[in-house]
């Protein structure tokens, strides 16, 4: 068992996420019983959960002539422009079947409609927190270990921002899988390592 101060963080394993959803990660499934047993070793369990209103700005559907993948510029940066996923309160945002829920604490993020959210600490304007941040120092947590989906996104987003914070930061590339889109997954792992998160 871990330290009072080391928590795990479960980042959006959710029905779109996976085989069968709307944004699908190869192999998202499959690391459902890895991480419920990675459950088991830890005291603090965070799981985030991806929850867009329908219509969000990040949705290809919302813009008109645009397709899915397409990169487009939102007044805080370049926006990847997304098929329709985890929609409030739809089957594809409920979290993946089999994994485990009963963590301290399910925080959801992508909920405002005009931006994106990426990161479990930030919107992606990198100003609008989550408040996780507050949370974890409340609760004396300095050292969280990361899996889940997408390892070159929300994964690494939340590793990048946790790395920042001060956090000392374990992403675990086995319990993670990667929608690799035009190299990411390989730039999102460099972007880590830069920043001194341990990958195991």
């Amino acid at each position: 068992m871990t330290a009072d101060t080391h928590a795990l963080i479960v980042i959006d394993m959710q029905n779109d996420f996976c085989p069968g959803g709307a944004l699908a990660v190869p192999g998202g499934d499959a690391l459902v019983p890895g991480i419920n047993a990675l459950m088991d070793t830890f005291r603090t369990v965070i799981l985030t959960q991806d929850w867009h209103p329908a219509g969000h700005s990040s949705f290809a559907s919302s813009h008109d002539g645009r397709a899915p993948y397409d990169l487009t510029e939102m007044p805080y940066g370049p926006q990847v422009l997304w098929p329709d996923h985890c929609v409030q309160g739809s089957k594809g945002a409920e979290f993946v079947p089999g994994l485990r829920t009963d963590g301290d604490l399910i925080l959801r993020k992508g909920y405002n409609s005009q931006i994106d959210s990426y990161s479990a600490f930030f919107e992606n304007d990198r100003q609008t927190p989550t408040g996780l941040d507050g949370y974890l120092k409340t609760r004396g947590i300095g050292h969280l270990t990361m899996v889940g989906l997408a390892l070159d996104f929300c994964v690494n987003y939340s590793a990048l921002d946790a790395a920042r914070f001060g956090y000392e930061v374990t992403v675990l590339p086995g319990l993670s899988a990667a929608i690799d889109l035009d190299g990411s997954k390989d730039a999102a792992l460099e972007a880590m390592r830069d920043a001194g998160v341990t990958l195991a």
